[in-house]
């Protein structure tokens, strides 16, 4: 029996606000299959999309979330979308008219939650860096500067409350100490291989809702983000023996692992069977010998290393970005 929307638990994202802790990533979701995604993710039970403007897919996924409204699958209410500004729109003029553009595409009058993509700056207009030339550091657009721009649009119902993405405990910290709206969520690279149970400590004692992207490994992610030497986290033996255990599949006690630690999981896929899958991974209950057992994997590995923005002339190393 398919789950139904009522049972995808839910955490609390600041004081006010609540968000489901299972959603749709739409991360290398391609045009042309991502508005089936979003249709039939919707139409199992899912209400949390996670969307960005650098994944160059929201018009596509507005059109679902469209879609889907006009017939009656769902309430405008009901849903919870979030986006990102990216590394270009930094500057504290170009904030809210990134986050319209985002809303423009997605067809939304506000957004659920709104994150800064990145700890790290481009100058205007470039989409993808091509030399050193192309960032600003922090210092010329200092994130304070972006966090009260964001902070803006709070306080003009562009959007309901704000967060950053790829924030080490370091960075938040000093954020938090100058923010007049505390970031309510951090989404970071994490799964058993990388477990930063120091950054999901911190972030939990201080109200900070932690979101987990690549919870499965990511190993559909880009070739130019790939090694030879990748470890396969579906693959591992360990996290096969615990599905066979709970008559589950390797994802799910992936995806059930991060919400037993109190962390949001934004798998994605297009394929309805997976996207079945994964929202059933909401009733995989772990014993306490099944988290110790996977405690026991973490290698500080990720995937997603943030090397691209390390290169002649950039003010962005992997030591500064990650503050490791």
């Amino acid at each position: 029996m398919e789950p139904s929307p009522l049972s995808v638990p839910f955490r609390a994202l600041g004081s006010t606000a609540q968000i489901p802790a299972l959603g749709l990533g739409t991360w290398k979701s391609e045009p042309g299959k991502v508005y089936d995604a979003v249709r039939t993710a919707i139409q199992l039970g899912y209400r949390h999309i996670d969307c960005a403007f650098a994944y160059d897919n929201e018009a596509e996924i507005g059109d679902a979330i469209g879609d889907a409204i006009a017939a009656g699958e769902v309430t405008r209410a009901e849903l919870f979308i979030t986006s990102k500004l990216w590394n270009s729109f930094h500057q504290a003029d170009m904030v809210a008219p990134a986050l319209q553009q985002s809303l423009s595409a997605l067809k939304l009058d506000y957004l659920d939650l709104y994150l800064i993509h990145w700890p790290v700056a481009f100058r205007a207009g470039v989409g993808f860096p091509g030399s050193g030339e192309d960032f600003l550091s922090l210092e010329q657009v200092p994130l304070l500067e972006t966090w009260q721009a964001m902070e803006a649009c709070v306080d003009s119902g562009l959007v309901r409350q704000i967060g950053v993405s790829n924030f080490s405990q370091q960075k938040l910290q000093a954020l938090m100490a100058n923010a007049r709206i505390k970031p309510v969520n951090n989404q970071v690279e994490l799964h058993p291989y990388l477990q930063q149970p120091e950054l999901v400590r911190y972030c939990h004692e201080h109200g900070v809702q932690i979101t987990a992207y690549a919870p499965l490994g990511s190993m559909d992610r880009p070739e130019f983000l790939k090694n030879d030497t990748d470890p396969n986290l579906l693959a591992h033996p360990l996290i096969n023996a615990i599905a066979t255990k709970h008559g589950a599949s390797a994802a799910q006690i992936l995806l059930a692992w991060s919400l037993a630690r109190d962390v949001v999981v934004i798998p994605k896929s297009v394929n309805p069977d997976r996207l079945a899958e994964n929202l059933a991974a909401t009733h995989v209950v772990l014993d306490d010998e099944d988290m110790a057992q996977i405690g026991e994997l973490d290698q500080h590995y990720r995937c997603v290393t943030g090397a691209f923005w390390q290169m002649p002339g950039s003010p962005y190393t992997i030591a500064t970005l990650w503050d490791e």
